[in-house]
């Protein structure tokens, strides 16, 4: 089955952001996504749905997104501006927004889906996985050129890939309980069964077959049901990473933005020099995905021949490799704020630090709702 990819100018960004809407009285999720894009779309005359306020499968739920940016300065300034008018309508009603990948302590069961065949379908299709998605994430698009060449930049960026699940760990607590893990999301969005570490293709004909199979066979009622932790979205002729946990701060969310877009243009031009890193086995990933999961920057990472490697280290390596790529596309700052996480804490060992103080999960709630209104880490 023929899938055009069309491609995007090299090197472009898109970033999308989850968020939960929140009663700022109770600290819990709220179904009022509808509410809140009905009265931002009166301030946008002649559209039916708003250019940059998307719902998602819960009426809690919230999804703002940028347009198509070429540097990441362009997406915080994008995706601030957003944030400013959704909150513009949240405050004087008494509700807030909420970063981070999951609520700490909602019921996934008391949470209201949004009215839609298509996720009528898929819940019904998935069952109790689907119903329990009280997550959220970001995801970022990095454009390139070619069909083949973004099969071949997925394969070699998923040696990468635990890393932004450490750096962006911030779902210890699932339903009041502490989970032992710096990232829950991660282990819920893997129970469905399109989820998790992407299959491995030699090239886009290879893909093109599995599309079709999946399709031909029910596995999936649309590609976009292909819901890996990288993906190469055709439409937007992208690599869209989806792997990282909702953050609590747009720096930290456009920080990890920058060093995809950098980690893309490094590994599409090592593949045009015949250079840069070989594809890693697939044990590997997934073992340092499970190992970012559980103990999020504390997770020492396991080599192909054995050796480990704290991630601290290994992100700080990366970051001196793609220092210049970062002064090219004019990210240093934005890169810079991952270099923040390190010296800071990821939200999840954050989150445990509070609590250790004595705080509550509701107080914790606070500090999320506060450090996605200041855009900075709470002290």
């Amino acid at each position: 089955m023929p899938i055009e990819f069309t491609p995007s100018p090299r090197r472009s960004l898109g970033v999308e952001v989850e968020l939960g809407i929140i009663d700022v009285e109770s600290r819990h999720l709220v179904p009022r996504a509808n509410d809140v894009i009905s009265a931002l779309l009166s301030g946008h005359a002649d559209v039916t749905e708003h250019p940059k306020v998307k719902q998602e499968l819960f009426l809690s739920t919230i999804e703002i997104i940028t347009g198509v940016c070429l540097t990441a300065a362009e997406a915080h300034a994008d995706l601030t501006a957003t944030l400013r008018e959704v909150q513009g309508y949240l405050e004087p009603r008494g509700m807030a927004l909420l970063g981070g990948g999951v609520h700490p302590f909602t019921d996934p069961a008391s949470l209201q889906r949004r009215p839609n065949k298509r996720y009528d379908n898929l819940v019904n299709r998935i069952q109790w996985p689907a119903r329990r998605l009280q997550i959220h994430g970001i995801h970022f698009h990095v454009g390139i050129g070619d069909a083949d060449r973004a099969i071949a930049v997925l394969n070699r960026s998923l040696r990468y890939l635990p890393l932004f699940v450490a750096l962006s760990s911030s779902s210890p607590y699932w339903e009041g309980t502490d989970t032992g893990l710096a990232s829950v999301r991660t282990k819920i969005f893997e129970s469905l069964p399109t989820a998790g570490l992407p299959v491995r293709f030699a090239d886009w004909a290879h893909y093109e077959d599995y599309v079709e199979i999946m399709l031909e066979t029910n596995g999936i009622g649309s590609i976009r049901e292909i819901w890996w932790d990288i993906r190469p979205h055709a439409q937007y002729g992208t690599l869209e990473f989806r792997m990282s946990d909702g953050t609590a701060t747009l720096r930290e969310a456009v920080g990890l933005a920058a060093l995809a877009q950098c980690l893309v243009e490094y590994l599409d031009s090592s593949l045009s020099e015949g250079l840069g890193p070989a594809e890693p086995s697939e044990w590997t990933v997934r073992e340092n995905k499970w190992r970012a999961a559980r103990f999020g920057l504390d997770a020492q990472l396991v080599g192909e021949g054995g050796q480990t490697i704290g991630v601290p280290d290994a992100v700080a390596d990366l970051l001196t490799v793609l220092q210049p790529i970062g002064v090219e596309l004019g990210c240093e700052r934005e890169l810079g704020w991952v270099r923040e996480i390190l010296d800071t804490g990821s939200s999840s060992s954050r989150q445990r630090a509070f609590i250790d103080q004595g705080a509550t999960l509701t107080e914790v709630v606070d500090r999320m709702v506060l450090e996605l209104g200041t855009d900075r880490i709470a002290p």
